[in-house]
């Protein structure tokens, strides 16, 4: 058995990640009917709908490095139906209507990729057997129980449903389980096959994907490159957090970083002894978020939150490894199954998400300027990333449908605070929601502290 490695040796490479045969640049001048700034997720399904509704379209995507470079190439694989801020946030901000329907659709959503997948033979290790949310502590267990009540007095009776700590450990043998939270609306698949797959499946359809091709003016009417240029009738902005590099958007999202360990694959006998012998998604209901799946050949990918916010929202490559969060990934990985201890990480990464003011996902158009956008996704992307890709399809061709009165569409958040107040905030938070883990361990006792940031945030 090879020696194990140390984490500050290994490099930057996303499990997910394969060569693919390179694309060429754009070079000179070109036109399309849709240009679409960014070859991940959104752009692609934004693309894939596009031409499904009129094949005759023209369908240019601009990629500054290659195709699911962001977050569409380095998430942990959950496809939920998870919306970055709760429901009744939702019902206060717009109605209690649209909060269901919201949920409703991100629900449809998740099968909505499966059937889209399976129409077009894009294998992508599609699995929908839900999501676990275990809970290892009392205040744990308080939450999943007071989650379920809410959801059942909001409308929702069978969203959630609470495990027992029987049932909860039969589905995941973590240390500690006392029960869970349980939703079929959750699907895991291979992001980097999910994302490749979709980029030669629009290709096929007609769509022109130019790699190695930054943008370095988007105006109406054309968006422009260090090497070449598209005159377009319509442009979509589909860059997540890099958005907030784009000049006069610096304060119009944030990029926060997730980090993602995998581990050797496991074998099947320790894989089913560990109740792990299965494609479900899981993590626990701490506040500073983790998660976790076994991939189809046996691997298990564990990541989570905690890496600083950068004093301007700067991104680079050195922020996609931090060391000490690695670390405290890995302990909470061996935390949670004290057997791989000794196991093998062959992987780390990680990446960049969007983060609006409000943590409010967005799918926008402004027609006088013939510009669409979506994103802002705080980490839930992989889903919503797909509906959003079939709003934008309605806006740009203005097809009615019941999704685009959704509560995104259109929505508007407000800025970031300028510097230094937006690092003093972000990186607060960050800590806050560690130090409510923390202030649960000891006092046993739900954590203030998080109450405060749930309100303050609105988020989950």
């Amino acid at each position: 058995m090879p020696a194990k490695i140390e984490l500050s040796q290994l490099p930057n490479k996303p499990l997910w990640f394969e060569q693919d045969s390179p694309r060429e640049r754009l070079d000179g001048a070109t036109h399309a009917d849709v240009a679409i700034v960014g070859a991940g997720y959104t752009g692609l399904w934004t693309a894939y709908y596009l031409l499904k509704s009129d094949p005759s379209l023209r369908v240019v995507l601009l990629e500054k490095h290659q195709v699911g470079f962001g977050a569409s190439g380095r998430n942990g694989g959950w496809a939920s139906a998870i919306f970055p801020i709760s429901l009744p946030r939702v019902a206060e901000m717009y109605s209690h209507d649209a909060a269901l329907s919201l949920q409703a659709a991100m629900n449809d959503t998740v099968d909505e990729i499966g059937r889209v997948l399976t129409l077009e033979g894009v294998d992508a290790d599609y699995s929908k057997q839900g999501f676990l949310s275990l809970a290892r502590s009392d205040p744990q267990m308080a939450r999943a129980r007071a989650a379920v009540e809410a959801s059942a007095r909001f409308g929702l009776p069978n969203q959630w449903q609470v495990l027992d700590g029987a049932q909860a450990g039969a589905k995941a043998g973590a240390q500690g389980v006392l029960g869970g939270l349980y939703t079929e609306h959750c699907a895991l698949i291979h992001p980097g096959k999910l994302v490749r797959g979709l980029a030669r499946l629009v290709e096929q359809m007609g769509a022109k994907i130019y790699e190695h091709s930054a943008v370095t003016e988007l105006v109406p009417g054309s968006v422009r490159t260090e090497q070449g240029s598209v005159t377009t009738q319509f442009t979509v902005r589909a860059t997540e957090a890099f958005t907030s590099q784009q000049p006069g958007h610096s304060r119009f999202v944030i990029p926060l970083y997730s980090l993602v360990l995998a581990t050797e694959p496991l074998p099947r006998d320790l894989l089913a002894k560990l109740n792990l012998d299965h494609r479900m998604a899981f993590n626990d209901m701490r506040h500073l978020r983790v998660y976790g799946q076994v991939t189809a050949e046996g691997r298990l990918v564990f990541g989570g939150r905690g890496a600083p916010y950068h004093w301007g929202s700067r991104m680079s490559e050195d922020a996609d490894l931090v060391d000490n969060i690695h670390a405290k990934i890995h302990e909470t990985l061996v935390e949670f199954f004290p057997d791989l201890t000794d196991t093998r990480i062959t992987h780390r990464w990680g990446g960049a998400l969007g983060v609006s003011r409000d943590w409010c996902p967005t799918v926008s158009i402004d027609r006088k300027n013939r510009l669409a956008w979506a994103g802002n996704y705080v980490g839930d992307g992989v889903a919503t990333s797909n509906l959003a890709g079939r709003i934008l399809r309605n806006l740009i061709l203005e097809q009615d449908e019941d999704i685009n009165a959704l509560p995104l569409v259109n929505h508007c958040s407000p800025s970031w605070e300028r510097e230094p107040l937006r690092w003093l905030g972000i990186n607060s938070g960050l800590a806050a929601a560690s130090l409510s883990d923390i202030e649960e361990r000891i006092t046993h006792r739900p954590s203030r502290t998080a109450m405060l940031l749930e309100k303050l945030t609105g988020a989950h």
